[in-house]
Order: C-alpha cells, then structure tokens, then sequence
C-alpha cells in the first residue's frame, strides 16, 4: 500500500518542495515522513510557527541555493586555482549571508525565536571584500594589483603603437594595399597587400585571401612589438594567477565557517518551506496529543479547491475507536476519510494542517485501502487485491494505527462481502487502531450501531439537486440515494420498481414515488454490414466449364468436364469414354475449353453415343417415342 499516494500527500509534497530554493531542502521534504518522538515534533511544529510568523512580519527570507558553492569550495580545500566565476559565487553567498543575519536580526523584535540564528551566520566580511575588490564581471579587475594595472596599461600601449604603425604603413603605400584598413590575422596585426607587390613591404606573410588576390602581411615593425608585448602577457597572465591563488587560499581558509554558513542557510530554507507552505494552504497549528483524539473543526483537503470546498467537522476517540461511513455515491465520504488522514498525516510530519482548529493524535503508523488496487502486472482481481491489501494493513494494525478502508467489502458477491466487511471491522476493533470505513451495506451499520466503540456517520445529500453537501453527520447512519440518483437522471419507473423490488422485496415499491410514464429511448447505433455469402456450386462453377481438360488425382489421368461443379461440390468427369462423379478437390485444371475447342462447339459429339446423338435430332426437329437414358437415370432404375 501507498498511503501517501492515496491520500494526496505525494501532491502536497510537490508543492511544498517548489516553495524551497536549495537542493538541500527539496531532498528533504522528498523523503520526509512521520515523526515518531513526540518532543521533536512539537519542536518541528513550533519551527513551523515560528518561520510563519516571521514571513507574515518581514516576507520571505533572502535565501540560496548552495550546492554549487559546495563543490567550488571543496576545489579550493584541494588546492585548485578558482576561476574568476567561482570567486564571485563565493562572493554573492556571503552577501546572502549578510542579508539574511540582517533579517533574523531584525526578527529579534518579534521575539521570535528563528531570529537568534543569525548568531551561527559569519559573512565574513573581510573575504568578501578582498573579493568584490580583485574581482570584477568574472575577471580579474584591472586594479587588482599595482603590477597588474601597469602591465595592462603597457599591454594597451603596445597594441595601439602596432595599430599605429599597421596604418602610417597603408597610407604611405596605398597603390599597392587592397584595402584601407588593417586587419587582425593568427592574433597578429597584418595589413592587405595585393599579391604582386607582396615583396615590396617588409615583413611575414600571415594569411591570404580566399581569391588569392591579397595576402596579409605582418610588417617587421609591428613584429618587433609584438614580441615585447607577449612578454608582457605572460608577465600578466602570472600576476592574474597570483592574485586568484591568493583568493583561493583566502576561500579555503574560511571553509569552517562557509560550511557552517551553508548548513545554516540550508536549514533555514526547509524551515521556511514551511511557513511559505502554511500560509500558501491557509493553515494553523495543530494541538498534538497522545490520548488517541481527533478533532477537526473546518477541515479541508489541501488539494481541493477552496472556493468550492466543504469544510468538514470531524471528531472521535472520546469512546469510539471506528467510525463507519455510509451515504450516496458521490456523496463526499472518499473525501472526508482522505481529509481527515491527510491533515493528521501533515501534522505528525511537522506540518500545519488545512482545518480552522485542530488536535490531533500522534499515530504509530497510517494504513489506507482506497481504490480498487487492480494489478494487471501480478494478474490481481479488483477484490483480490483489496484482500491482499486489508490483510497487510490487519497484519500492521495496533492500538497506535490509523486506519482508512474505502467501499469496505466491495468487489464480490454482496452477501460474502458483507460477512468479510464484519469479519474486518471486528479484526480492527480487537487491535484497538482508531479507523474510518465506507461502506453502502446495510448490515454493517446495524453492526456498528450495536457496538459501542463503533459509531456511525453519514455523508448529506440534496435529493432535489443530486448534489453532494459534503457534510458529515456523525451518530447517524445514511442512504445510497440511488434510486433517487437513477430516477432524476432519467431512469424509467418501471426500470427503478424492478429494482426497488429485487432489492427489498414486492411491497418495497410502493414507497417510492418514481417517474411515470417515462420510456428508455434507444440511441441510434450502427448497423453491421454482412458479406453476402455464395453457395458452394455459385463460386466453384466459375472454376470449372464443361469441355475443359482435367487432370484427376491421384491416378494423374486426363478427362474432360461433362458437367460442372453441383451444390455437393463434385462434378463430372469424362475419361477414356467413361463417366464419374468426382469432388473439385481432386481434380485440377489442365487446359480450358475455350483453348481445345472453337465457339459454339456441339460438345454432344465427344460425351454421345451415335444413337443418343440421332435420337436428339430426331426430338430437335420432330415428335419421337425414343428417349435418351442418362447414366444417373440409368443407377436410379
């Protein structure tokens, strides 16, 4: 069972970590669960209150993200030179940790007790200053160091002095440049010569064109400089190296205290998540006792609407260690049970709940059976896996548990279900767990109605709207209202009495006043097309026509057809001047008449006798007493 699932505590996770910032946080509200020590839940309840109230006062805190920092700060512990980039995260972390000891610190007004960890906070204000000086736009700045300053202004001077030079050389020789400008080519400075006066200007060809028309030329003046200017930058490029080794060092040094200011912000910002989810839900804090009580004034579900939800009072363990529900489909009672584990579920994690008051019970564990848990992968029933399910959670049950069972005994035959659903309850009320139950049988409420640490609630329904109050009215057991759910939305009556009489018996009907003279009205539904089937003789006497040539199995003899394929399937065959009847299967098509024989061929010639032949001329032209005797006629006599 997934009780966090069922119940919507996965979802209230998922927007309770997008409040949170650090990773830290978001990992932790991931795998939060119940709270089992009572003095660390009151602790992480009153840490709950505290972070609301302070966010109601001053807003949110200035909070980050500092996995990053982690692994920047552990490259500096390993002796790494930190790039520009990583210096200036450091940087941005202490002025969160600047910004945030300035708003605990001004928390203080408010007595609130968050406030006093600003003294764990060290900005490190030295460290930070160092950097924010040396280190600027991710580069070292230019005034990091005197050296560094010099060396780039003489790296400025000689870059100009070789832009200088690259120009007074084009303007003195424009006949033979192919352009007016210098270029840069391979980080040189070369000017653009047209191929046939390369020689005539001094210096290295760098690059040429892609025509080949130009080439570029570094002039040997420019040359010259730009050798000095390579020493300087490597001078440069050690002096920028110091200066981040030295900031590195300086970043390493302040590990212990960086660490502990990371840690801090990191419990800070899962301490705010919870203030920022309490006002974001609108919900107070929960009184906690251990005397096996629930009481919830206005309850609601977290993930329900608030324009449109219910609220839902709800109160039990004075006596009472179960309390069954019955009502209408859709009447609200899968809500009301999931509301109710919900909010005790988020105060036993630390959590303020969706209820206008609330004292709630710390609980061992929560156990739920809700939905028809269907297994396709392990070939599991809607009620199998139900069984499955309510054993575990029997098996789990003691007097510390809170247990929730929807539509108890569903899935199966209505009078074995019922027996199981008694035969549960019982099984709950001997482990002493406090537990809702839904259910539609009517025999379950007159048991629970004669046991006296088992009460019944029912869920109120709007007969003339068919719509759910959402309320629950404890003490009193309710109705399905299905037939008047089946009746308002079009059911016939006569539909609706044989109902009511399969249900309760031949008098039951007279007590309800359904709609008369209403009809069920058939849908237009489309019709099947069917394929019009041939008899056997239709198909087959397109295969075979009289005259053609056979070859008839398994003697592999040839014959011709006399007569084509009859309702049985055979046909007859003529071989070696011998008539038979024989089945289509064992014959097979050798050569067709129409390829043996010219059109209109008197076929009389090869199955006749001579005599049979003039008797039919004879009955052709003239009255005659002879007849003609068939080979079947013939068997028949």
């Amino acid at each position: 069972m997934n009780t966090e699932q069922q119940i919507g505590f996965d979802k209230v996770k998922e927007m309770w970590a997008q409040l949170a910032i650090s990773a830290y946080a978001k990992e932790k509200i991931a795998g939060t669960s119940i709270i089992m020590d009572e003095s660390e839940l009151l602790h992480q309840l009153k840490e709950t209150t505290d972070s609301r109230n302070m966010i109601e006062k001053l807003g949110n805190p200035p909070l980050q993200d500092v996995t990053e920092i982690r692994e920047i700060m552990q490259a500096a512990v390993r002796g790494d030179c930190l790039t520009p980039y990583q210096l200036e995260r450091v940087e941005k972390v202490l002025v969160v940790v600047e910004r945030l000891k300035q708003y605990l610190a001004r928390g203080k007004q408010y007595e609130n007790p968050l406030a006093y960890y600003d003294e764990n906070l060290d900005e490190r204000s030295e460290l930070r200053e160092e950097i924010v000086m040396q280190i600027r736009n991710e580069a070292v700045d230019d005034r990091a160091s005197k050296l560094l300053f010099d060396l780039r202004m003489k790296i400025n001077a000689a870059q100009e002095a070789m832009k200088q030079k690259a120009d007074q050389l084009i303007r003195n020789n424009k006949d033979i440049m192919a352009d007016t400008y210098h270029t840069i080519r391979n980080g040189r400075i070369c000017v653009p010569v047209k191929k046939e006066y390369r020689f005539r200007i001094p210096g290295s060809v760098i690059d040429k064109s892609a025509t080949g028309n130009t080439v570029f030329i570094e002039p040997a003046a420019t040359a010259k400089i730009f050798e000095e200017l390579q020493l300087i930058r490597v001078e440069e490029e050690n002096e920028v190296y110091r200066i981040l080794y030295t900031l590195s060092s300086l970043v390493a040094d302040a590990l212990p205290a960086m660490e502990e200011n990371m840690r801090m912000i990191e419990k800070l910002d899962f301490i705010f998540s919870k203030g920022k989810l309490s006002l974001d839900l609108d919900c107070t804090a929960p009184v906690i006792n251990l005397e096996r009580r629930i009481v919830l004034k206005a309850a609601r579900h977290p993930l329900m609407d608030r324009t449109i939800n219910v609220p839902l009072d709800f109160e039990m363990g004075e006596k009472e260690r179960g309390i069954v529900i019955t009502g209408p489909n859709t009447g609200g009672k899968t809500v009301a049970i999931k509301t109710v584990m919900i909010n005790c579920y988020m105060a036993q994690c630390g959590l303020h709940v969706c209820c206008g008051d609330a004292d709630i019970c710390m609980n061992s564990n929560y156990l739920s059976d809700i939905g028809d848990g269907q297994d396709l992968s392990e070939n599991l029933s809607t009620f199998s896996a139900h069984i499955k399910n309510v054993l575990a959670i029997l098996a789990a049950a003691d007097r510390d548990s809170f247990v929730i069972m929807d539509e108890l005994g569903s899935g199966t035959d209505p009078a074995e279900g019922m027996g199981i659903a008694v035969a549960i309850l019982t099984e709950l009320l001997k482990s002493g767990a406090n537990f809702l139950v839904t259910t539609h049988y009517p025999e379950i409420k007159d048991f629970a109605s004669k046991n006296e640490n088992i009460v019944n609630a029912r869920m109120t329904f709007d007969k003339e709207t068919l719509m759910p109050t959402y309320r629950m009215v404890i003490g009193e057991a309710g109705e399905s209202c299905a037939f008047y759910i089946a009746d308002r939305l079009g059911m016939p009556g006569y539909m609706l009495e044989t109902a009511a009489k399969a249900a309760y018996g031949e008098d039951a009907a007279v007590s309800y006043s359904f709609g008369k003279g209403r009809e069920l009205k058939k849908s237009h539904t489309p019709k099947i097309t069917k394929v019009k089937k041939e008899s056997v003789s239709t198909k087959l006497n397109t295969l075979y026509n009289i005259g053609d040539s056979v070859m008839v199995f398994p003697d592999k003899k040839i014959g011709i057809v006399c007569e084509t394929v009859n309702n049985k399937g055979t046909l007859r065959v003529q071989v070696a001047g011998r008539k038979f009847w024989i089945n289509h299967k064992r014959v097979k098509l050798h050569v067709k008449a129409e390829e043996l024989y010219p059109e209109d061929y008197d076929f009389s010639i090869i199955f006749d006798s001579v005599e049979e032949r003039k008797i039919r001329h004879d009955m052709q032209r003239k009255y005659t007493e002879d007849v003609i005797v068939t080979e079947r006629e013939d068997q028949k006599r």
